[in-house]
């Protein structure tokens, strides 16, 4: 019997008992590792959710204008009229044009809708008087802007309006900071409230108001042009589809920068911080 017994556990599978694990632990690893890599760079292992379409780009938008005026000769400057009278007439302008702009969605640009200053997928800071960051919501940002420029417009020491007057020698920098700060408001419309805005029929109203800003400062060197490389689709679009223009797209019907050429430029007008000479 302990024979039989011996020879009956010897024929027992008992060492197919190691395989069968080895087999199970591998399988795991084979899953897990499957696993992470679906999951790889995708939360949940889910695909990334498609890229929403941007609605500013449809050609039947695009083309809306408020005016066909040749905007490429509208910023330029002026024989007999001095640079600075130039950038101030035309900043200022732009400014208040944008203020009015942002104006037209700012019940729907709130803390909730917008709890960054977002364009598509890059985030702004703000910048306080000591340079210590700031995250803030949108309408705190833009309010931020508009509130720094205005007291730059009103400042008698920044945009002279008297009569013999000079501009600060850091004039051309604080024209410079303006424009990337506006430049930021504009691109937050489009990304954020374009829907609101064609809703209100605004559209063509901002198309021209972009066209005409953005050359503006290219043709002064008002912005580097990676800071507005967020936004070059709708510019290469605005530009084709526009025949006064001719390296991006351009207007501002409002009147952001051709009018007041000479001594509106003088009038008071908006300032930021820094851009004409700094390249």
């Amino acid at each position: 019997m302990v024979g039989d017994h011996c020879n009956l556990s010897g024929e027992r599978p008992v060492l197919s008992q190691t395989p069968k694990t080895g087999l199970s632990c591998k399988m795991v690893l084979q899953a897990v590792g499957k696993v992470l890599r679906k999951s790889k760079g995708k939360p949940n292992g889910k695909k990334p959710a498609p890229e929403e379409k941007k609605l500013y780009l449809e050609p039947e938008y695009t083309k809306s204008r408020i005016t066909d005026f040749e905007f490429k000769e509208l910023v330029m400057l002026p024989r007999e009229i001095d640079l600075n009278e130039w950038l101030a007439s035309n900043t200022t302008t732009f400014f208040h044009h944008i203020n009015l702009q942002y104006s037209t969605i700012s019940e729907f640009c709130t803390g909730e809708s917008c709890q960054t200053m977002a364009v598509c997928n890059t985030q702004y800071y703000w910048y306080d008087e000591r340079g210590k960051k700031i995250k803030c919501t949108a309408p705190q940002y833009v309010d931020f802007v508009m509130s720094s420029v205005q007291k730059l417009v009103t400042d008698e020491d920044v945009f002279p309006t008297k009569y013999g007057k000079e501009f600060p020698n850091s004039f051309e920098s604080l024209v410079k900071k303006i424009c990337k700060y506006l430049f930021h408001v504009l691109a937050h419309i489009y990304s954020s409230h374009f829907k609101e805005t064609l809703a209100l029929e605004l559209h063509g109203h901002l198309n021209t108001l972009y066209i005409h800003f953005i050359l503006f400062i290219r043709e002064f060197n008002l912005v580097d042009p990676k800071e507005t490389t967020i936004m070059d689709d709708l510019t290469e679009v605005l530009c084709t589809t526009s025949g006064s223009v001719s390296s991006n797209g351009g207007g501002n019907g409002g009147g952001g920068g051709g009018n007041g050429s000479s001594s509106s430029g003088s009038s008071s007008s908006a300032g930021a911080q820094n851009h004409v000479k700094e390249r």
